[in-house]
């Protein structure tokens, strides 16, 4: 009997016959590595693309979502654990469906893309590529919402078939992702730089946790870094944190301290600093950085304005507004 290694993400779990890696789904079976959870999806739900979160991205389009359980981070404040943290079989609700039996779903329900989501799409890799290509075939996006913890070489690939993505920078400090994540902080960086290398559009999302990574000066060195490599148009969402599965001995994030890692990361240069999970807050809209006009104007994940040109220009001083807007 054989053993099969990983090559998927940087655990390169080592895997025995008939044993799983640290994702729970990917199986060695007769030497044979297999994604266990391949057209079996736990979670199909129609969102708002806002809700990815995507500020920048096709707004107001209908988005098709599917997840399947697993997940190759154990983060103590998961917040879809019920999902991510368990294997296919041990899941309560179970459906089967092809690829192509997604994209057929999605159009008829009107959707323009398919999300992979929820859980992190990293560990059902073949079944979202598989899904991207007949999904681009038919005319709709593909957008892919992930924690980023993926290796060169399969992400690269998978680029070639993905329209935008949102990508958790969990925090900027190694010692973070290891006590909290189970997992180091470098692959995630470069993930998000070869995301940017293959065109793919980028959107970057930062769960503000009290007392462990709302440090400003850890915030600016994050906005720096994003700057430097991404791009100062790269849009940045701070989102506010809501106790869960094994961290609810802390309160939720205050909005004050929201709104200073914005005013940090807008300080350090970035163009596009979004605050999420506050509903009503002016954060949550998108404003022209040279002229300060209202371009896109949030409730929730309901836009109420919108006010970019259809060359996605601001309507007043026609600076270019990164995005795809169409």
């Amino acid at each position: 009997m054989t053993e099969v290694t990983c090559e998927l993400c940087p655990r390169g779990c080592v895997i025995p016959p008939g044993a799983a890696g640290d994702c729970r789904i990917r199986v060695n079976l007769d030497g044979r590595l297999v994604a266990t959870t391949y057209g079996r999806p736990s979670a199909i739900h129609i969102d708002p693309v806002e809700k990815k979160p995507l500020n920048h991205f096709r707004p107001r389009i209908p988005v098709f979502s599917i997840a399947t359980a697993g997940c190759n981070l154990h983060c103590l404040n998961c917040q879809n654990w019920q999902l991510s943290q368990r294997g296919g079989e041990e899941m309560e609700v179970l459906l089967h469906m092809e690829p192509d039996e997604v994209v057929a779903n999605a159009q008829k329900a009107d959707c323009k893309a398919v999300a992979y989501t929820y859980s992190d799409p990293i560990v059902f890799y073949e079944y979202v590529y598989d899904t991207a290509e007949r999904a681009r075939a038919a005319g709709l996006s593909n957008i892919f919402v992930t924690a980023g913890y993926i290796n060169e070489r399969p992400l690269r690939e998978l680029c070639g078939v993905l329209d935008a993505s949102n990508t958790d920078l969990k925090a900027f400090d190694d010692g973070f992702y290891r006590r909290i994540n189970s997992a180091t902080l470098q692959p995630v960086l470069d993930a998000l730089v070869t995301q940017r290398e293959e065109g793919v559009w980028l959107e970057v999302t930062n769960l503000v946790i009290p007392t462990l990574n709302d440090d400003l000066a850890m915030i600016r060195r994050m906005a720096k870094w994003i700057i430097d490599n991404l791009g100062e148009e790269t849009p940045l969402h701070f989102s506010q944190f809501t106790p869960m599965y094994r961290m609810r001995n802390l309160p939720p994030t205050p909005v004050t301290a929201l709104e200073n890692a914005r005013a940090e990361a807008l300080d350090a240069g970035l163009q596009y600093v979004y605050i999420g999970n506050v509903f009503g807050h002016p954060a949550a809209n998108t404003y022209c950085p040279r002229d300060g006009t209202l371009l896109v104007k949030r409730s929730g994940f309901h836009v109420d304005e919108f006010h970019i040109t259809p060359d996605g220009r601001c309507p007043v001083c026609r600076e270019k507004i990164p995005g795809v807007w169409q």
